[in-house]
């Protein structure tokens, strides 16, 4: 009898055994799973972070105030803002395209506007000196898918605004407040840095928070001034003239009228009456008055 408890004994310790050394396959699987789980973040998370170096590098900082320069091809200017012309007057650009000095008192469309015909140069600069990017092209060398990965460029995008340029000396050129940069080709990494790093860069263009919706009483987007391809002539502003003197004004633009684009009413000034009603003429009868009265309000 010792002998069968004894055999029975071993059997249920080897058992025991048995069931301790089994594996604990579902928690392995699961940690497998978290491990293949988290690894795929970390590869989409790394894979971003390379896909966005260029944004990163060219975005616009305290540290970077103007990331452009940094650009293989960028020239930059210095300019003064808000030096205004009124139209038809031109200005003598000495180059092309303009990317900033004196302009006309009305910009163009910056708020993601393409433009098919040339505009002209005065309203555009004014556009830059809102904080838009000016994508130029060249109408014989960018044609197709070239014109189409530009046009996406733009469209609908805020401070960007797009047209061909007459006898522009390469395919591309990209002008901001006092930048520009040409280009052969319409994928051109350059293109979209040079957007990322100028594009309402407020360490870069004068007018601070102007607006690139344009003002409808003075500029149409679908017939917009045309462009000029005439030499400026002699009675064209010089680049460092006073604006005063060929009829223009130094100060805010356009952009004080009424945001509807109408003019602001003249009010009466205080303690002045209307000569209209002025009591020293002498007194119109009731019915004259009840006929004025309502000619003011049809007007």
């Amino acid at each position: 009898m010792a002998s069968g408890k004894s055999s029975k004994a071993v059997r249920n310790a080897r058992a025991a055994t048995a069931v301790k050394k089994s594996k604990p396959w579902g928690t392995l699987a699961a940690v497998a799973v978290l491990v293949l789980f988290a690894g795929g973040i970390f590869t989409y998370v790394y894979t971003q972070y390379e896909a966005t170096a260029d944004i990163r590098a060219f975005t616009p900082s305290e540290e970077n105030q103007n990331p452009a320069l940094d650009i293989e091809g960028v020239t930059s200017e210095e300019y003064a803002g808000q030096l205004h012309v009124v139209a038809p007057q031109r200005v003598a650009y000495e180059e092309f395209p303009p990317n900033g000095g004196p302009h006309d008192e009305v910009w163009a469309g910056c708020n993601g506007v393409v433009y098919d015909v040339p505009v002209r140069n005065e309203n555009m600069v004014h556009s830059l000196e809102h904080g838009a990017v000016w994508i130029a092209y060249n109408e014989d060398q960018i044609q197709g898918e070239d014109l189409e990965t530009l046009r996406n460029k733009v469209i609908g995008e805020p401070a960007m605004m797009m047209s061909p340029y007459p006898d522009l000396d390469s395919p591309i050129s990209l002008q901001a407040w006092g930048h520009r940069l040409k280009v052969d080709s319409a994928d051109d990494e350059r293109i979209d840095q040079f957007i990322t790093a100028l594009q309402l860069n407020a360490y870069v263009y004068p007018e601070i928070g102007a607006t690139c919706m344009p003002n409808p009483a003075r500029f149409d987007v679908d017939n917009p001034p045309p462009f000029d391809p005439s030499e400026p002539g002699p009675d064209a502003m010089p680049m460092s003239a006073n604006p005063e003197d060929f009829g223009g004004y130094t100060g805010p633009g356009d952009e004080m009228l009424d945001p509807s684009g109408a003019p602001e009413a003249s009010e009466q000034p205080e303690g002045e009456e209307d000569p209209a009603t002025d009591e020293s003429e002498a007194p119109e009868s009731d019915e004259g008055a009840d006929a004025s009265d309502e000619g003011d309000t049809n007007d």
